[in-house]
């Protein structure tokens, strides 16, 4: 048998082989898909393709050989990617507002292949998850310049979902009119409470009348339906193209740096903790002198940095508080266990609703 007949039989076998292959790794990545849907995870995971690159790399000793593998792998992440994106289709997540509100942007830039369901407000759209009417949901925790949305807390504190997910967007908030208006025709803002907190500055510069409304987008659609010259919307630039309204002046808020923080929340908690590095948690204390004080001081003495700690007024009890706290350090571990077993002496009530790798911006 010549050189060259040997040498295709070799590679016949090795496609045979690899064939099988290709179909058991493509099933295992299904299974990753559908695990990524339950939880509400992102497809893509750039720490985790760049952590297997690097240590399959290392089976080939052969350094030209080797880019041509690394190349190999990232195609073949690419088509597992490819597959699990079409798992994802028709997978429901919900939001509070209308189309081109910042939780619709969020939504669809963090799930870039489901749908994106609006719900009128914080509530309804948790509860859609709750009672299994959509996979996940999508809602605002922080912004960078008007501070924590206490109703979505609420819902975490009283509510029975998971956070797997903190994501960041840029906000850029627009002042926005029907066609045709002129900046100084406008008399009366109309936006979220948080737009128009951000706005505030701007809003006082120019002597308008705030009035809240339940959504920027629905502040867009409301001043687009009017057709009034003296009304504007504070909303995205999406909202504006949505509703076909004029833009007339953008970066309208206050700061600079005006970033919303939104968590996604779904009704199963993710079990992948090896790489986790941020995890929320809801806690009450007893009604002791020192009690809150000995509870973050335990925090700090198990090794686990308490990055922010709010209150809230519990609204079962009079007079008495929860409080959500977000820690970096994995809350998984041996130390995790041991530090919350501490806690639970001075608490009366510990849940930890969320742990994953690390707060992504979208």
């Amino acid at each position: 048998m010549d050189q060259l007949k040997k040498a295709r039989q070799t590679i016949n076998e090795v496609d045979r082989r690899m064939a099988e292959l290709f179909i058991k790794r493509m099933e295992a990545a299904k299974e990753v898909g559908r695990y990524k849907k339950e939880h509400a995870l992102q497809i893509t995971d750039p720490a985790r393709e760049e952590e297997v690159i690097e240590r399959n790399s290392a089976y080939v000793e052969d350094e030209t050989l080797r880019t041509y593998y690394v190349s190999f792998l990232r195609h073949n992440m690419e088509l597992s990617k490819a597959l699990q994106h079409r798992l994802l289709d028709g997978m429901r997540v919900a939001y509070s507002g209308v189309e081109g509100a910042f939780a619709n942007i969020a939504a669809l830039r963090a799930f870039p292949d489901a749908i994106a369901v609006p719900y009128p407000d914080f509530r309804s759209a948790y509860e859609a998850v709750e009672n299994d009417e959509c996979d996940c949901v999508i809602l605002p925790v922080e912004n960078s310049s008007n501070g924590d949305v206490g109703q979505v807390m609420d819902l975490a504190f009283f509510g029975s979902l998971h956070i797997n997910g903190i994501y960041d967007i840029d906000v850029v908030q627009n002042l926005l009119a029907v066609p045709g208006t002129k900046l100084e025709e406008v008399k009366e803002v109309i936006s979220h409470p948080q737009a128009l907190g951000q706005c505030a500055d701007y809003i006082h510069r120019h002597g308008f009348t705030a009035t809240q409304v339940v959504n920027t987008a629905v502040a867009a659609q409301q001043v687009a339906e009017s057709g009034r010259h003296d009304i504007a919307a504070i909303a995205s630039e999406e909202a504006g193209e949505k509703y076909g309204l004029q833009k007339l002046e953008s970066h309208i808020n206050g700061s600079n740096v005006n970033t919303t923080r939104f968590a996604v929340f779904s009704r199963a908690a993710k079990t992948e903790t090896e790489r986790d590095n941020q995890f929320v948690m809801l806690f009450t204390v007893t009604n002791e002198a020192g009690a809150l004080g000995r509870a973050i001081s335990i925090i700090g003495e198990h090794g686990f940095n308490l990055r922010a700690l709010k209150s809230r007024p519990n609204k079962e009890l009079a007079w008495s508080y929860y409080f959500y706290a977000e820690g970096e350090g994995n809350i998984n571990t041996e130390e995790g266990e041991n530090m919350l077993a501490d806690l639970r002496g001075y608490c009366n009530s510990l849940r930890i609703i969320g742990s994953f790798e690390k707060e992504m911006s979208l």
